[in-house]
């Protein structure tokens, strides 16, 4: 499974997941803004903007939250925020890849770099980790969707190139520019994902033991708690045995 996968999973039996609830929806009501200031604040016509609100709902973010998000667009409000993204070596030379949305680069830019020092990393430079990983469309489905096969069967009829099935669910891949295709027509064959976005998949991973699998949680953790992170990416693996200790 992908380092994003397994980091969803370990939070899940962490527990993280009610505390940072909240934060998860602000980050999403975020990128939704942000995607209806940069187009049309009407999601059929936005392609962005409709990924944004799917991945909300399919975050059970509530609609009037959604709804606010895109009328404060509308209406010009709300701060302007850039996009940015950092790369780096985490605890093990694990490589991590940081996407923001900040109104303060500099500050943005302080407290990732200091997260990284302070966790055993190193903040490097724009293309210094990101070669080993692809920019992919992900989509994601529970496994009471259906099988294996019959999701297979739905995701190559919707254009997507591979599936990854498990007893957790289904993670279906594509061409990151073919994300809004594939989505809109697994909708029409599946009904609505648990997930759809644009990720970073590793080509390469590294094999972590227990102790570096509790270093590189401290990291992403810390990272992930400051309001400007949006997402964070890293391509470790960790056994099924290191990951019962978790």
């Amino acid at each position: 499974m992908a380092g994003h996968s397994k980091w969803a999973n370990i939070q899940h039996r962490k527990g993280r997941q009610d505390a940072a609830r909240s934060k998860l929806f602000s980050k999403l009501a975020k990128e939704i803004t942000v995607a209806a200031k940069m187009g049309d604040p009407d999601p059929e016509k936005n392609p962005r903007l409709r990924l944004a609100v799917k991945e909300a709902k399919g975050k059970s973010v509530p609609k009037d939250v959604i709804e606010r998000a895109i009328n404060k667009a509308s209406a010009g409000e709300g701060d302007d925020y850039e996009e940015i993204r950092y790369e780096g070596y985490g605890p093990n030379g694990v490589a991590v890849i940081v996407e923001a949305m900040t109104d303060n680069k500099n500050r943005t830019a302080s407290t990732v770099r200091s997260t990284f020092t302070k966790s055993g990393g190193n903040l490097a430079e724009t293309g210094a980790v990101s070669f080993m990983f692809e920019r992919k469309g992900f989509v994601a489905y529970p496994a009471e969707v259906g099988d294996a096969d019959t999701v297979f069967e739905a995701a190559i009829e919707a254009g997507a190139e591979d599936v990854e099935s498990t007893e957790e669910g289904h993670e279906i891949y594509c061409e990151f520019t073919d994300l809004n295709d594939v989505s809109n027509a697994l909708e029409a064959t599946l009904g609505e994902s648990e997930s759809s976005k644009l990720i970073w998949k590793p080509t390469t991973t590294t094999e972590l033991d227990l102790e570096g699998a509790e270093k590189l949680m401290r990291l992403i953790n810390a990272l992930e708690d400051d309001d400007d992170v949006q997402t964070v990416t890293a391509n470790f693996e960790i056994s099924d045995e290191v990951m019962a200790q978790l």
